[in-house]
């Protein structure tokens, strides 16, 4: 059994949320934070430097794009300097030559009025002095979710994240197998944070706020019988089709393609097992798969609603879940509930 305190931390595009879990403290009076997410962060810093006019220089790990990325080509296109690591530079893609064309500059030795801007999904020692200022410990354990698409240089990148969703379903789908302290090596972002964290336990950021959702006594309470579970976070829309301790169907959009229409159209036809992968992709989501074992009926019509951006889904079916009435934590929550089943620790969190 595990001693000492967790921190959690849900990365995701526009916030990056933490809880740090305790033995013997209510979740209540646990430590929680909402922050901006890194790659926001890291995006303000690039544009402080393009309004300087200055010369960037980009190292440290691959981490989440989005905003950062577009802030790099802003900095670009007013024609100034931006150089690069090898390692840093996958954080805007795959494909290296493509962050060349952009006009980034690979290298290792930048000249010296470059501003050096170091890259991450987490910064170490920048948490230890936030707590240190507040006297609580750094926690000795961690689990962290973020998404990542996977290393896939040729072809979709949506279509390679979302083959692994249909192979975790082929595989069982089961809620257990979500977190793991070893994920495949193709999730290079994933890499970098166990890199920097090492012994964390990792999920990706759907799946931890799906995890996180099922702990809302609304949702438990329809847990044997089947229900959906629909995150609307920032960058992505995810549902799941769950029952028991078992996923049944994986839906995965971008969130500002969507419309409150479609997502209801969407979300209803995903029940029935009447959505194909096909018209998500071609929609420019990620896509929908069913398990082999998935039989449509009405089991999985109680739908629960989590995520910054629930507001789009207000109007439909769906109840609002918000575990220890702190929705934005949903994520933390469900990487606790992971890490403490992992462990075999004898307390289940939705009994805390």
């Amino acid at each position: 059994m595990f001693k000492g305190s967790l921190l959690a931390m849900d990365v995701g595009g526009g916030t990056q949320d933490v809880f740090i879990w305790e033995p013997g403290q209510t979740v209540e009076n646990g430590v929680k934070l909402v922050l901006p997410a890194p790659t926001q962060v890291m995006a303000r810093r690039v544009r402080r430097l393009t309004a300087q006019g200055q010369p960037i220089f980009l190292t440290g790990r691959v981490m989440g794009g989005g905003a950062v990325t577009q802030a790099v080509r802003g900095h670009l296109g007013q024609g100034l300097p931006v150089y690069a690591t090898p390692q840093a530079a996958f954080t805007f893609s795959d494909r290296l030559e493509a962050v060349q064309a952009w006009g980034v500059i690979l290298t290792e030795s930048p000249p010296p009025e470059a501003v050096t801007l170091t890259l991450g999904d987490v910064g170490v020692e920048d948490w230890r002095q936030v707590l240190a200022a507040f006297e609580v410990p750094f926690p000795g354990h961690f689990a962290l979710a973020v998404q990542d698409h996977g290393f896939h240089p040729q072809g979709s990148n949506r279509r390679f994240r979302f083959q692994g969703w249909e192979n975790f379903l082929a595989q069982g789908g089961r809620l257990a197998d979500l977190a793991s302290y070893r994920p495949p090596a193709h999730f290079t972002r994933m890499a970098a944070v166990a890199e920097a964290l090492p012994g964390v336990l990792l999920m990706d950021t759907c799946a931890a706020g799906v995890r996180g959702a099922l702990l809302d006594p609304q949702a438990r309470g329809h847990l044997d019988r089947g229900l959906t579970v629909v995150n609307l976070g920032n960058a992505h829309t995810f549902a799941a089709l769950v029952r028991g301790d078992r996923l049944y169907g994986i839906y995965e959009h971008h969130t500002g393609l969507l419309s409150p229409e479609k997502l209801f159209d969407h979300v209803a036809r995903f029940q029935q097992g009447a959505l194909t992968n096909t018209e998500v992709f071609d929609d420019q989501g990620h896509g929908c798969a069913y398990a082999p074992d998935f039989i449509a009926g009405g089991e999985f019509a109680f739908t629960v609603v989590t995520g910054p951006r629930r507001r789009l889904a207000r109007g439909g079916p769906g109840v609002e879940a918000a575990p220890f009435g702190d929705m934005m934590l949903s994520g933390c929550f469900g990487l606790v509930a992971a890490f403490l089943e992992l462990e075999n620790y004898p307390v289940n969190l939705a009994d805390y």
